[in-house]
Order: C-alpha cells, then structure tokens, then sequence
C-alpha cells in the first residue's frame, strides 16, 4: 500500500503560518537558510504548495522563523526572575550564565539573523525587532545590576553592557578559548578585576 503523507487539518491562514514557523525553526538549527521548502513541507506535515499559500517566498517563511527563534523573551523572562535580594555577585553571576546560554544556543542562527535581516534590505520590520532586542537585553542586565548602582564605579548600563561584550566575544570572537564558560569567573573579573588583592612582593615600593 503507498505510503502517502498524513492529511493535516485545514487551518486558518494565521495558524498555518505558525504551524510552518514552528516546524522551520528546528531545520534551521540543523541546516541554516538553505533549509529548502521540501524539508520544511515533510516537517511540517504538507505539500510544498501550501507554504506558498500564506508566505510569498521561502526567504519571507525563512526570515519569520529566525525572528520567533530569536525571541527574547525567554530570556527577559529568566533575568527579571533573578532574586533582587540576593547579593550583587551571585545576581551578576546568574546573568552571565542566562545571557552566555541564549548566544551559545542561537550563534548559528545569530550568524543567519545579521546576514538575512539585520543587514539585509528586505524585512525592514524584522530588522527593527531583532535591533530592538538589544536594547531589551541590555535594559533587562541594567535592571538586575540596578540595586547596586551606588557601589559600582560605573553605572549598571556600562556594567551590563561589558556583561554583554564578553558573552558575545566568548562566542562569538576568534579569542575563545573552547573552555565551559564560567559565570562566576565573568562575575569576578567585572567586580575584582584581574589584580591581587595585594600588590606582590616584587622589591617595588608602593608610591603615594
């Protein structure tokens, strides 16, 4: 008997955007942008024909999936969760760890973002949303650092932006080293610095 793919209910226009979004968003993490419409239609469970039925084109199908895999807010979510109560290092430390997560998990997908969107032409409201996640990335770091301002000797938005600097550059840059981030090492490095405590006994006299 011919194997013949499962008939999938009809579905209101909005509904099978989204059904094709959320069944693009996985390929996209195995197979970047040159996902083709077979692959996304087999996923999704229809013919290839339908995907044009409610996107003009794979790149407009394609630019709305890397826009809901790159939604904030999970991660706005886990930051305004952080307990205000707790001390400034253990606070700092837990925001490294949420924001160097959602880079490491979404880099590929960043890397498609700058390239499809960010940069891109087409997709001018696109464009504007994913700017203005790093401005509600940064926003949400300031926040978590904000009951401390008074101690730090820069404000938390200059804070929280070096956070985000060092999560990207991790990431992102040529200079990582492939060692598992450590939270609690960028935390120590943003409060402590890189000195000792005391200078060494190096046969130099302190000056005043």
């Amino acid at each position: 008997m011919e194997n013949r793919r499962r008939r999938q209910p009809a579905l209101a226009p909005d509904e099978r955007r989204a059904a094709l979004i959320a069944a693009t968003i996985p390929l996209l993490h195995e197979h970047g942008v040159e996902v083709s419409t077979r692959q996304i239609a087999n996923a999704a469970g229809v013919a290839e024909g339908t995907i044009f039925g409610v996107f003009s084109n794979k790149n407009e199908l394609v630019v709305c999936s890397v826009v809901k895999a790159l939604d904030p807010q999970p991660t706005l979510d886990a930051l305004a969760a952080i307990d205000r109560s707790a001390d400034l290092r253990s606070r700092l430390m837990r925001a490294a760890d949420i924001v160097h997560t959602r880079f490491t998990e979404n880099a590929g997908l960043m890397h498609s973002a700058r390239r499809l969107i960010i940069t891109g032409e087409s997709s001018p409201d696109a464009r504007e949303r994913m700017s203005s996640t790093r401005g509600r990335l940064l926003a949400a770091v300031t926040e978590v650092l904000q009951p401390d301002a008074a101690r730090l000797r820069v404000s938390p938005a200059k804070a929280a932006r070096l956070l985000l600097l060092y999560c990207g550059a991790n990431t992102f840059g040529p200079f990582g080293d492939g060692e598992e981030f450590n939270g609690a090492e960028l935390a120590s490095l943003l409060l402590d610095g890189i000195l000792h405590d005391k200078p060494e006994d190096s046969g130099e006299q302190a000056t005043c």
